[in-house]
């Protein structure tokens, strides 16, 4: 190469490994990844997943084996949510896995758009079933199936209650999409937007959906993250569920339905993992701190393991999750990668210089810094820095989140909007609630055809509760009539 004697070709490929941490990693451990979040966000998705231990695939399209790692973030949200729901009086059933035809066929009768998937069982053994009986239905189409996001299995907290009136049913819809907020701010540091249903969207045979809304920065979509229903009374009629009231007569109860799911964890994957893996938030993370001991050539290994052991029972004494990893059979570069890869929130080192001096080293997984601590300051510090890097986690993703959003009042804005992945905040006219029921989602419909391609068509996400001020004369960004109110719009899951 003329002039260059070699320097231009070393320095690209030092660039290229500064661009890509993880592939110098996977050269000197075998863990690192091969694609990376802003290169190949589907392929990184899968790889962080998989390599992290959360999932394994299964040799059914769709269906995916849920690994401890994945199981134990689950109990924990669980653990929370179950604590709440109990504060409010909810009692926990369980409902068959088979679902009879009569009913599935009863819903589709009475509501417009109920389309349930379901799988049919016809067999039992060798012998042909009578009457074929459905697998109780998700409602998932699964196409392009996705870990977490969208399979044909996925674990759930559904709950379904019933009151007397339509101001009391208002009241809980409202008290479980605060926790669902709280379940993805405060545990898994995702910021959500709290916000209604378009008339389209909303749940089939509801009268109004709420929901918890995600967004996935590297991707340009959308996530459904939790929702709310009012089901209204169409469902009590349907299946003639009343009450005797006050007055000793028959009244038709008011019903909710609202669930979260599985689907919660894959969101806080993409919105955190980065190009060394997982990374986890403290509050969610099975393991919090691991522990790694340096057994140098001349080291005292004994003494470190001893010390490695007695910093996780410090630890765990006092109710944060740690673990130490004494496998002789790797270096702790290895080990390095390993919990990196598995998003561990803390990790301390302990090597001969720091039994000497009474102290371990601490790297955060959040942002690698590292900080020495005293052994005597140990468990106030580690729970300090458990607490910030919760914070951080989510200030970063809200940061990520709100660089993101794009507020637009045209056909063209939008347009561009959507061409450059952004989380739309447009006017909208709403006429699904207003017009005559031929007209009804006109304009939504509209934009999807406008927007179909092949990674999808734009919808709205939701009608956020807390509205920014909407001047007057304002105009409908898709319509060109007045518009009554803001709506995020964009791609989604």
């Amino acid at each position: 190469m003329a002039g260059g004697k070699g320097n231009k070709p070393v320095n690209a490929n030092k660039s290229n490994a500064a661009a890509n941490p993880s592939k110098g990693r996977k050269k000197e451990t075998g863990l690192g990844l091969t694609n990376t979040k802003d290169g190949n966000f589907g392929e990184w998705y899968s790889e962080v997943v998989t390599n992290g231990e959360m999932v394994e695939y299964y040799n059914i399209s769709g269906c995916y084996i849920l690994r401890p790692w994945a199981m134990s973030i689950w109990e924990i949200m669980q653990t929370y949510f179950d604590a709440e729901i109990k504060k409010m009086k909810i009692k926990t059933c369980y409902f068959p896995l088979f679902v009879s035809n009569n009913v599935l066929q009863k819903e589709k009768d009475h509501i417009e758009g109920f389309a349930p998937e379901v799988a049919w069982v016809t067999r039992s053994g060798e012998s042909e079933l009578e009457i074929p009986i459905a697998i109780r239905p998700t409602g998932e189409t699964v196409i392009n199936p996705t870990p977490f996001i969208r399979s044909r299995e996925f674990l759930w907290q559904e709950g379904h209650t019933a009151f007397a009136t339509k101001e009391e049913a208002d009241t809980e819809v409202f008290e479980i999409l605060e926790l669902y907020k709280r379940l993805y701010e405060e545990y898994l540091a995702v910021p959500v937007v709290k916000g209604k249903k378009s008339e389209m969207e909303k749940f089939a045979g509801g009268l109004y959906t709420t929901s918890v809304e995600a967004f996935i920065p590297n991707s340009g979509r959308g996530v459904q993250g939790a929702t709310s229903h009012c089901l209204g009374q169409n469902f009590a009629k349907m299946f003639e569920i009343k009450f005797e009231d006050e007055k000793g007569e028959k009244a038709m109860v008011w019903q909710n339905s609202w669930a979260y799911s599985t689907r919660t964890i894959g969101v806080m994957v993409m919105v955190h993992g980065d190009d060394k893996g997982l990374v986890l938030p403290p509050k969610v993370a099975g393991v919090q701190v691991i522990v790694i001991h340096l057994p140098y050539s001349d080291a005292d290994v004994d003494a470190l393991v001893n010390a490695s052991l007695e910093t996780v029972k410090a630890l765990c004494d006092v109710g944060i999750r740690a673990e130490a990893d004494l496998r002789e059979n790797y270096k702790p570069g290895w080990k390095y990668a390993h919990w990196e890869m598995k998003g561990v929130p803390l990790r301390i080192e302990i090597g001969p210089r720091d039994i000497a001096k009474n102290q371990v080293c601490v790297a955060r997984r959040d942002n690698g810094e590292k900080i020495d601590i005293p052994m005597a300051d140990l468990v106030d510090k580690v729970k300090d820095l458990l607490d910030d890097v919760q914070q951080n986690m989510f200030e970063v993703a809200k940061q990520k989140r709100d660089a993101c959003v794009q507020v637009i009042k045209t056909w063209d804005e939008f347009i561009v909007a959507l061409a450059q992945k952004k989380l739309i905040l447009a006017p909208w006219c709403d006429e699904e609630v207003y017009t005559h029921k031929d007209n009804i989602s006109e304009v939504e419909k509209d934009v999807k055809t406008k927007t179909k391609g092949e990674t999808g068509a734009a919808k709205t996400l939701c009608s956020p509760f807390e509205q920014p001020e909407l001047p007057e004369g304002t105009l409908c960004f898709a319509s060109g009539k007045p518009a009554k109110k803001w709506t995020y719009w964009g791609r989604s899951y």
